[in-house]
């Protein structure tokens, strides 16, 4: 074997090599919301993967909320979806997705799960998640990072917030949205209560002085004729 197709074939096995531990990187639960900012309304999607080693397929899965005040499902075909609510507060402390017979994530497959819910006035947001497996099984995606750096095995998913408008703010616009842009002719300017009477008394003395200068010429034309 040549010396060039010995390296070729090592770049192919680093390359295999690499790709192989890279793998367990992105194979977890992972919550994302583009653009999802501090104390705003968002939609949060929970990609949810397959990893039964033995193929078993996924039916339940449980996401742990903030105690948000309010939150909402996405319709999900084959999947039933559960609130659980505190009594005293109505906070919404967590969701279950739960597969109906014959459904669930199969292998080499991924699930989306989608919720929306206002979220916390804070720079991050960790969701702590069960996956539940067809035969028992369960993974607890609930860990944080190491200290030393990296990731850990079961990374709990969490979404990065931004700044943005307050909820007053949203409140604000949702019930008083912006007028309208027309674009049929421009409407006439309305006066102010001063012009008005400007305006009034401007038309009056216009009318006594043709009124005078009407009785001028009249007084003049008789002396004419006389």
């Amino acid at each position: 074997m040549s010396t060039h197709i010995r390296a070729l074939a090592l770049s192919a096995a680093i390359a295999v090599g690499s790709l192989a531990g890279a793998a367990p990187v992105w194979a977890h639960v992972h919550a994302s919301s583009p653009g999802a900012v501090r104390g705003g309304v968002a939609m949060v999607t929970f990609e949810v993967p397959n990893e039964s080693p033995t193929g078993s397929a996924t039916t339940e899965l449980t996401v742990t909320l903030p105690d948000v005040a309010s939150a909402r499902t996405e319709t999900k075909p084959g999947w039933t979806a559960r609130l659980d609510r505190d009594a005293k507060s109505g906070a919404v402390r967590s969701v279950t997705w739960t597969a109906t017979a014959g459904s669930g994530i199969g292998a080499d497959q991924f699930g989306l799960f989608r919720i929306a819910m206002r979220l916390p006035d804070a720079e991050t947001v960790s969701f702590p998640s069960a996956q539940r497996y067809a035969d028992g099984t369960e993974v607890r995606w609930d860990q944080a990072p190491p200290p030393g750096g990296g990731e850990a095995e079961h990374p709990v998913p969490s979404l990065q917030l931004g700044t943005g408008p307050t909820a007053a703010s949203e409140h604000h616009h949702s019930h008083h949205p912006e007028p309208a842009v027309s674009a049929g002719p421009a409407p006439e300017a309305v006066a102010e209560p001063g012009e008005h009477h400007a305006d009034n008394a401007a038309r009056l003395l216009g009318g006594g002085a043709l009124l005078v200068a009407a009785l001028a010429a009249t007084i003049a034309l008789g002396r004419r004729r006389a």
